[in-house]
């Protein structure tokens, strides 16, 4: 019986700590969560600031997307049936 009483001591003893571990990382991924959209949000106010100093600059980097994606290709299509005649 007393073997019993001590496992069970023993198991609550650590829930305990893995709770404990467990409210320490939670507090923790809030507060990187946090920074991380304060980081975010000051990000976003330097690139329009910059946008706003240089707007050649900044030009560029809006539409690079759309720009890129005709200069990156080749040329058309070409199907492979047609290769073979």
């Amino acid at each position: 019986m007393t073997l019993q009483w001590l496992l069970t001591g023993v198991a609550i003893a650590i829930a305990l700590l893995a709770l404990a571990r467990v409210r320490r990382v939670t507090r923790r991924l809030e507060r990187l969560t946090e920074t991380y959209w304060e980081l975010r949000y000051d990000h976003g106010q330097l690139r329009a600031r910059v946008a706003k100093l240089d707007p050649e600059a900044a030009a560029p980097d809006s539409g690079s997307g759309a720009a890129a994606a005709p200069k990156s290709g080749s040329g058309s299509f070409v199907p492979l049936s047609s290769l073979k005649r």
